[in-house]
């Protein structure tokens, strides 16, 4: 399929990315393929290739940031087509060795889309069809995490303090939804931030907090105490305070590692 899909007009070529590429997949994983394109992808043959019967969503299709694609099953397995326009991965991989990132909006990721996601889908994933052999210079490059970014995403763990701050207005006015959010968040941020300090890529939130939970230095319950803030946040103003309390502890702890 990779081989065919890499001689689509405006297709570069393919990677094989998610749980499978990282030996991390269960039986029933999905098989996702990274269509890496320049320009305009052809549409047309994209559709001839997956079939009458499926949709192909072209780029801006399902967002900002996952560009577009289809979904599969080939003798009841999953794979997914994920569009990727090489130009825009490689204008964030110049980004992220300057130290920029961004966090943008996009169905599926409900902590945002973290643009070091691009460079890290090409470091983690396995290059299956790669005819002018573009994939695998850049994959080259992006094996060695930039140290620009690794600051800045440690920086950036500043905001996790803030979110504590002001979800204990919102626990004061009893507000779930607001509080809830607020703790998401700052535990997404604090996540982020201890992947970028062991110069680890962190592609979305699915599993990245068991695994951040493991890392060295981390506070070794941190994975359980974050998720029993976020598993009962609480209802009322009094419950809504004392769950923020211990998120402040612990927020601060982590900071401290991440700063020392």
């Amino acid at each position: 399929m990779a081989a065919r899909l890499a001689d689509v007009p405006g297709m570069v070529g393919v990677m094989l990315g998610g749980s499978r590429a990282r030996g991390e997949h269960r039986p029933e994983s999905d098989w996702d393929l990274g269509l890496y394109y320049r320009g305009e992808p052809d549409l047309a043959a994209l559709r001839a290739l997956a079939g009458p019967e499926v949709e192909v969503a072209g780029p801006g299709g399902w967002g900002p940031w996952v560009n577009g694609g289809a979904w599969l099953r080939i003798d009841g397995v999953a794979v997914d087509w994920i569009l990727r326009d090489l130009d825009r991965v490689e204008r964030v991989w110049a980004d992220c060795r300057a130290g920029r990132y961004e966090v943008g909006v996009q169905a599926g990721h409900p902590l945002g889309f973290w643009s070091p996601c691009y460079p890290g889908e090409v470091a983690l994933g396995r290059v299956l069809a790669d005819p002018a052999g573009e994939l695998a210079a850049l994959q080259a490059q992006t094996a060695r995490y930039p140290e620009p970014l690794r600051d800045a995403l440690t920086g950036g763990a500043w905001e996790a303090e803030f979110l504590v701050g002001v979800a204990a207005k919102g626990a004061a006015r009893g507000d779930t939804l607001y509080v809830s959010l607020c703790l998401s968040r700052a535990v997404g941020v604090l996540v982020q931030a201890l992947y970028a300090r062991e110069r680890r890529w962190c592609l979305n939130e699915k599993g990245a907090l068991a695994i951040a939970g493991q890392l060295p230095d981390v506070p070794a319950d941190f994975g359980d105490r974050a998720r029993q803030l976020l598993g009962a946040t609480g209802e009322t103003p009094g419950a809504l305070a004392a769950t923020v309390d211990r998120a402040r502890v612990l927020v601060g702890e982590v900071m401290a590692v991440l700063r020392g």
